[in-house]
């Protein structure tokens, strides 16, 4: 066994053994499983949040797509800190609601704040596809970074499955705490990894970043400039309007804020959130160094550059130690959106679906017996293959961002809209984004004459806007139509 892989091998087993610890001391109710009985501190939920906001999608893909694709990149850096700003203002409200009524998942919160369990079922359905996704990212990325760090001893398969059973081992047993135990770690770790690794590369090869820059450019001339098709600056504008929008609701990040013991903890927390983005520039730097040290990587394999330049670079250790900390990376995420999902399957689609009189006790059950099979379906679609990490998660982000008219509206001190607006709005965007993924259209396929700065902007955004003009139709009308019957009004 090389030395890579027995460092690797005592991550997971550290992060395995906290994660079984976490439960110490505690009674695991459904809601202290699910959101931790509302008891985290500012400094907890900071950790938590942080810890699913960089994953393997920013260790592996922010560096990928600043290797494949440059300045477009930065729309990853870009869209956390507008989100930061929003959720200043939205989540104490957002916090209010869920404790006032006691929501434990994602949906609960659309549920109660439109009095409709359907549309919880119909918001659980939209977030679990979603979440599936984003935790194809996680998988994929376990199995990239344990088989390349390994020097290819261990395959991709035993590794996402190895990992798969130790996320869902600690998730059963200590539900959110085991996630947020193994954060604490892993958020101290990849700081220090990041930056090291962000300001070393560079030094290393070319003596300065400056000089990284200008070789790239004398190599490559012009892709360090915003490309003026494709990726266009109006592409990446409206991908950081969309990003943002729909970045609390990422059912996983949402339901963090749940976690949080007091209102005051959760807008600490948006404050002190953009400084870790930061970490988010040296995973580029990484990206753009490897460039002119590993060239040759295309599609898919774009995402390896990191893993490459590393052991490219250092001794096999020390390309263990970046292993570990990256296996933890996946874990965290990984684990909070099995935890997710498998509470809005028990809960919100099959208790508000079909047994609205179970007990708590048993959606609990329920969702731990969903947890294995949720991971498993997911491990299969990893197995097959397919798109970079930046391109699921543009899907991912896209699809749960239609969520947001609804969400926002809720918020407002007069709530506007209603379940059926938020049924038709959603519906909606979800039709508007299938066809343009299923069907590969975009705004150049529907206007054939349309300049760049119309034709490029991201299809999700258009769904999106579609979604919230049919929010506001059918809440108008609907609305209108029940006043005029004498049908008392609420949300």
């Amino acid at each position: 066994m090389n030395a890579a892989l027995t460092i690797i091998a005592a991550f997971l087993a550290f992060a395995l053994f906290i994660g079984l610890r976490a439960r110490r001391g505690r009674t695991m109710s459904l809601e202290q499983w699910a959101v931790g009985g509302r008891g985290f501190g500012t400094l907890l939920v900071f950790l938590l949040m942080a810890g699913e906001a960089f994953s393997t999608f920013t260790f592996l893909g922010a560096s990928g797509w600043a290797y494949s694709k440059g300045p477009p990149a930065f729309y990853i850096l870009a869209y956390g800190a507008l989100a930061y700003l929003l959720g200043y203002w939205m989540l104490p409200a957002a916090w209010r609601h869920a404790t006032r009524h006691g929501c434990v998942s994602f949906s609960d919160f659309f549920a109660t704040a439109y009095r409709s369990r359907a549309l919880g079922v119909i918001v659980s359905l939209v977030a679990v596809l979603g979440m599936s996704a984003l935790l194809i990212i996680q998988l994929r990325g376990l199995g990239i970074i344990v088989s390349e760090a390994s020097y290819g001893t261990i395959p991709p398969v035993v590794a996402i499955g190895c990992s798969a059973i130790a996320m869902v081992a600690y998730i059963t047993v200590s539900g959110i705490h085991g996630c947020a135990s193994i954060a604490i770690y892993k958020d101290i770790l990849i700081l220090v990894i990041a930056v090291f690794l962000g300001l070393y590369l560079p030094l290393h090869y070319f003596g300065g970043f400056g000089a990284m820059f200008d070789r790239i450019e004398v190599a490559r001339p012009g892709f360090l400039q915003m490309p003026t098709s494709g990726l266009t600056l109006s592409w990446y504008n409206s991908t950081i309007l969309l990003t943002s929008l729909g970045y609390y609701l990422y059912p996983y990040v949402f339901t963090s804020v749940y976690a949080a013991k007091t209102e005051s903890a959760v807008r600490k927390n948006t404050i002190l959130m953009p400084l870790y983005q930061m970490v988010i520039a040296f995973m580029f730097f990484v990206g753009f160094a490897a460039i002119l040290q590993v060239p040759g990587l295309t599609g898919a394999d774009s995402d390896l550059a990191l893993l490459r330049i590393v052991k490219q670079t250092f001794s096999p250790w020390f390309v263990g130690v970046i292993g570990g900390v990256g296996v933890l990376t996946a874990l965290v995420p990984g684990s909070m959106i099995l935890l997710n999902a498998s509470t809005l399957i028990a809960k919100n689609i099959y208790r508000d679906g079909f047994a609205p009189h179970a007990s708590d006790a048993f959606v609990g059950k329920l969702a731990k017996r969903v947890l294995p099979i949720f991971g498993l379906v997911a491990v299969g679609f990893v197995l097959r293959g397919g798109a970079t990490f930046v391109a699921l998660a543009l899907f991912a982000s896209s699809l749960l961002t239609q969520l947001f008219p609804s969400f926002v509206a809720s918020l407002l001190p007069r709530p506007f809209g209603n379940k059926y607006g938020a049924f038709a709005g959603i519906g909606a965007g979800a039709v508007v984004l299938a066809a343009a993924v299923g069907f590969d259209i975009n705004l150049h396929t529907l206007m054939p004459g349309a300049p760049n700065t119309v034709g490029t902007i991201n299809m999700g955004l258009v769904a999106l806007a579609v979604n919230a003009m049919t929010f506001v139709v059918v809440s108008g009308l609907t609305r209108s139509r029940n006043l005029a019957a004498g049908v008392p009004q609420g949300t």
